[in-house]
């Protein structure tokens, strides 16, 4: 098969969907699109779907959104009217043998392409595009800081809890950008990285110890990390800022019953949709070429 018989179908997501679609368009397939922003104008060569059936049926690769999928089965979309969940009866309707491209899977869109036949290929931890998205990623980061807080980054008290890519960019930068970092890492490795960008590095037990004295504490990992025991030690006045996809850094109910100020920063690399879309295509051509040339 070749790009001009492809039928992909773009289903949720938000102005970065935008831009894989018309890379997608340039690349020669045809394309369909729903629950993502839809510009004024239009995008050109694109078919805008009326719901998820109409979308997937007949698609050969469904391309769903990096941003993690929320626990009834909903697909990343922050601005779509409704809640999409690509069901059993919406995926039956793609072309076999079909492909889905996505951040990750939860066990029931797994388990549902299992039964189906459909092949999942998860790309969130793929490095390199975790590489190019992060700069915009960062900038996100800091226009949460800046907008939560009354204080500067400039010598504010920060913990960073996670150290991966991701983790380290923002590492950086908050070092440049003349923070006191503290960073909170399992890895030896990722520790030393942490102290040699300048920041305080500590092991996951040190915790207790450290969060006392932040102004803002910043999850990476997702896992929940930040329980009760160690949320109860965090200044009042601090912000907790979570950049992990689900289940997020933090425990969440117990932050609510805290009363401390949070933010789940999902989806930011929305900050640069032209930008992160077209780096994300890299990674979905590079997934599409392969499966064309199994078909071949």
């Amino acid at each position: 098969m070749s790009w001009d018989k492809l039928v992909i179908a773009i289903v949720g997501g938000d102005r970065r969907e935008q831009e894989i679609a018309r890379c997608a368009v340039a690349a020669g397939a045809q394309v369909r699109a729903h629950g993502f922003p839809w510009p004024d104008e239009g995008i050109a060569g694109v078919t805008r779907a009326a719901d998820v059936c109409e979308a997937l049926a007949g698609a050969d690769i469904a391309l769903f959104p990096i941003p993690g999928i929320a626990p009834d089965g909903a697909l990343f979309a922050p601005q779509s009217a409704q809640r999409i969940i690509p069901g059993r009866d919406s995926l039956a309707g793609m072309r076999k043998p079909a492909h889905i491209i996505l951040g990750w899977a939860d066990p029931k869109l797994k388990a549902h392409c299992e039964s189906l036949g459909i092949a999942v290929h998860e790309y969130e931890w793929d490095e390199d595009l975790m590489l190019l998205r992060g700069p915009a990623i960062v900038e996100g980061m800091l226009r949460v800081l800046i907008e939560n807080t009354d204080i500067t980054i400039h010598k504010s008290r920060i913990c960073l809890v996670g150290q991966g890519t991701i983790g380290s960019l923002a590492t950086r930068t908050l070092v440049a950008l003349g923070a006191h970092v503290h960073v909170a890492a399992r890895n030896a490795v990722q520790r030393a990285g942490a102290y040699a960008a300048g920041a305080e590095p500590h092991e996951l037990g040190e915790l207790a110890d450290v969060l006392p004295g932040t102004d803002i504490v910043i999850a990476s990992v997702p896992a929940r990390v930040l329980d009760r025991d160690l949320l109860e030690r965090i200044p009042k006045h601090a912000l907790l800022v979570d950049l992990a996809a689900p289940p997020g850094g933090f425990d969440r109910d117990t932050v609510q019953t805290l009363g401390l100020k949070f933010v789940w920063a999902r989806g930011l690399g929305s900050r640069a949709p032209i930008t992160v879309g077209r780096s994300q295509w890299s990674g979905i051509r590079r997934r599409i070429e392969a499966i064309l040339k199994e078909r071949a």
